[in-house]
This record gives C-alpha cells, structure tokens and sequence, in this order.
C-alpha cells in the first residue's frame, strides 16, 4: 500500500511537472508570436512611412536643373573670312508632353564660352534673343537680351596673363570668359502649352564664341526650400509624421475591433439569457396549464359524483 501511494504521489508530480511545462511552452510560444507580431507590424509601418515620404518628394519636388547644349548654325560667307547671318540653334528640350512642373518658377539662363580675342574685344555690346515654344511650335515667351565681354585693361590683361601663364602653357587654364544672361528671371509652365523647344539667335556676325548652354533651373521657395537644402532633417521630420498617423490608425482600428468583439460577446450572453428565461416562462406556462387541466377534472369528477351521474372514463 505504501509502495502504490509513492508511485501515485511520484505520477501526480510527474504530471503536474509536465502540465506545469507544458504551459509555461505555449506562454512561451505565445509570448515569441505576440512578439513576432509586433515587429512585423512595426518595420510594416515604418517602410509604409519612408514609401509615402519617398513618393510625396518624388511627386512634389521639380528637377532642379535641366542643363541643354546649344549647338549654334549660320551661314558661311563666299567671297569674304566670317559668318553671313545670324548665329542660332534650335534646342529641343524633352520629346515627352512636360518638362517643367507646372505652377513652379524657373529662370533660363543662356551661358555664353567666349575667347578673349581682339574680335571680341572690338565687338562690343551684341543682343541674344530667346523664344520658348511648345510641341505645335506655338510662342509661348521670348526675350531678348544685350551682352558683351567684361571689360580688362590692358595692365589688368598682362598681368593675368604672366600669373596664369604656367597653366596657360600645361592646358588647364584658357584666355576666355563665361557671359551668363537671365533670358528668363521667373517662367512659370502653361499647363496648355508646355515647353518642348527653345530658339536661340545671336544677333551679331562677328561674335566668337567656344560653346553654348541653355540652363533651366528652378527657383525654389517655401516647403520645397527646405526640402531640397535641409533633406535629412525633412525626411526625419516628414517619416516621423506619416508613422504617427499610421501607427494612431492601427491603434484605434485594434481598439475598434476589440470592443466590437466585446459588443458580439455580451449580446451573445445577454440573447442566451432571455432564450433561458423564456424556457423558464414556457416551464411555468405548461405547469399552470397542467394543474388548471387536473382542477377541472377533479371538478367534474365530483359533481357527478353528487349528481348520481355515471363517470365518463374517457375524460383524463
């Protein structure tokens, strides 16, 4: 007897031991997935953040420069050194519909590689014209404007020439100037004639020039100041914004589904409940029709016994 007791005792521990393991293995269990949950849904959020960031840049910030080469063309004379018409090109700036955003300033500069030649020199002051057109060659803006070599006297020039003249002599330095005109200080797109194609024309003969740029670039103000020159600090700014208003959405649709489980909970209990208590009141209802059924009987019975009347059997 004693023997059996131990060996009862020794299988109660044994399985408490492992009831008791076996719990605390799907806590665990539980605890890892609730865990594994969490995160999930946190680097969820987070990348949903840096995508919806990432997009409003993209959508909201232009280019901020377009950089064209203007390849210039005229007419070459017969009889005489020189050009015979005008130097001008054609610059196409993009085959698609838009290129520049609409509703945002920009300012074409026109850059000018001139050599400091004699020709130059003794050219003076010549005009640049410029024509904005859209895809139908329809005009949508034009400027013209004056430009000329900065002026070096003769002192200033020998000097610059002696101090430079070792890089001069290795090719890393040139005797040229880049001439930089505002063609156009504050062109805003036309949503219905958008700019594909710019016409440049120098209107002298006797320029001399290296090169030619067209540079489009935009004029940057407000919101989209501070994104393009403080870019870190508006990614961590505008990250943290959307993943606090993604994580409050997915806190109060966790707390709405919650108490909508709750709400089904207690109306399930609360219908349960009144389905007893009609049972109980259908009870009641079949024994008060029961017990008024054998006081009728009982009440008949007795009158024809007073009566002297012979019993109907088959009523019950």
């Amino acid at each position: 007897m004693v023997v059996l007791r131990l060996f009862r005792r020794l299988e109660e521990r044994i399985f408490n031991v492992q009831q008791k393991t076996a719990e605390g293995v799907q806590t665990a269990r539980d605890a890892v997935l609730r865990g594994g949950i969490i995160v999930m849904t946190a680097v969820v959020v987070i990348w949903i953040s840096v995508f919806l960031y990432a997009a409003f840049y993209y959508a909201y910030m232009p280019n901020i420069s377009h950089v064209r080469p203007v390849h210039l063309k005229f007419e070459s004379c017969i009889d005489e050194k020189g050009i015979c018409s005008f130097p001008s090109a054609h610059v196409q700036l993009t085959k698609k519909q838009h290129l520049l955003m609409v509703g945002q300033p920009y300012k074409v500069n026109l850059h000018l590689e001139m050599p400091e030649s004699p020709t130059n020199r003794e050219l003076g002051m010549f005009m640049v014209c410029a024509q904005l057109r859209d895809r139908d060659g329809v005009l949508v803006e034009n400027a013209c404007r004056s430009a000329m070599l900065h002026y070096r006297s003769s002192l200033l020039h020998i000097l610059t020439t002696l101090t430079f003249s070792p890089m001069m002599i290795l090719g890393s330095a040139e005797e040229k100037q880049n001439i930089v005109l505002e063609m156009f200080a504050n062109f805003e797109e036309d949503q219905s004639h958008p700019v594909t194609d710019v016409y440049v024309q120098i209107q002298s003969r006797f320029v001399e020039l290296y090169s030619a740029t067209v540079m489009i670039n935009a004029h940057l103000s407000g919101l989209r100041y501070i994104m393009f020159h403080w870019p870190i600090l508006s990614a961590i700014l505008g990250i943290s914004t959307n993943l606090f208003f993604i994580a409050l959405i997915c806190v109060l649709s966790y707390l709405h589904f919650i108490a909508e489980d709750e709400i089904l909970d207690d109306d399930f209990i609360f219908e349960k409940g009144e389905e007893e208590v009609d049972e109980e009141e259908d009870d009641d209802y079949k024994d008060e029709k029961s017990n008024t059924d054998r006081n009728f009987i009982f009440f008949l019975f007795t009158w024809k016994c007073k009566a002297k009347l012979p019993i109907d059997h088959r009523v019950n």
